[in-house]
């Protein structure tokens, strides 16, 4: 599978996990269906889900007149999978990880998600 669809399987399953009470193996079953298990989905779910304490607080100490509640869901779990890549994985350069994040904005978002996304990415660079 690649990359940029295995993001998008587990941004799926993290927003399931957030906005229900699923747990991380169901949210990946759902999300994956009948596809063989891919390395990087569960990477991406459980080192989010893992460190998700650590990483909700990197974002909230670069947001600008936002506090980490305030924002959707969608723009929520976007930043925690980017900030996980940005701080946790060594494999994925961070512009990477912040251009796939505006791009999974761009599709999942509303119209000024991308822009939102990237600046408070930059931000943590």
């Amino acid at each position: 599978m690649k990359r940029r669809t295995a993001r998008e399987k587990a941004f799926q399953a993290l927003f399931q996990i957030d906005s229900s009470e699923i747990n991380t193996e169901e949210a990946i079953e759902h999300v994956m269906d009948e596809q063989v298990h891919d390395a990087f989905v569960n990477q991406l779910v459980h080192g989010v889900v893992t460190n998700g304490t650590e990483i909700d607080q990197w974002i909230e100490n670069h947001l600008e007149n936002w506090t980490f509640s305030r924002l959707a869901r969608v723009e929520k779990t976007l930043l925690r999978m980017a900030a996980y890549e940005i701080k946790f994985t060594e494999d994925v350069p961070s512009q990477v990880a912040i251009n796939e994040a505006v791009e999974l904005a761009k599709l999942f978002g509303e119209d000024q998600s991308g822009k939102f996304i990237n600046g408070v990415l930059s931000k943590m660079m």
